[in-house]
């Protein structure tokens, strides 16, 4: 995934139209326009700020590194920081931390069918 389409998929992510992240950035909507389809690369100052907006790192807007692909798309931060505590955890823990969502959530669909 290129620079472009991980700027649109964060800012889409956001909900926010093009014209909304350069009001916030302090652009012209066409740039952001040639950010994300044309190839042209945001100065640092300018790639700061944009990821300032989107509330992600400019790493992510760069590079696509996972862990701040999941601060894209995870909003809770506190969930966002236990689920980067339960990597740390022993392959056997982890497992049976799964085991716990696994029936929570099939617990919660369950609830919804009756």
């Amino acid at each position: 995934m290129s620079l472009g389409e991980r700027l649109k998929k964060a800012r889409v992510n956001k909900e926010m139209s093009q014209s909304d992240l350069a009001n916030a950035v302090g652009i012209h909507y066409t740039q952001i326009g040639r950010y994300e389809n044309k190839g042209a690369q945001p100065a640092a100052d300018v790639l700061s700020k944009i990821a300032n907006a989107l509330e992600v790192s400019s790493d992510f807007l760069m590079n696509g590194s996972s862990d701040d692909m999941a601060n894209a798309h995870l909003t809770d931060k506190e969930l966002l920081n236990q689920f980067k505590q339960i990597e740390k955890l022993t392959d056997y823990d982890i497992s049976v931390v799964k085991v716990f969502l696994d029936a929570f959530i099939t617990k919660k669909q369950l609830q919804t069918l009756v």
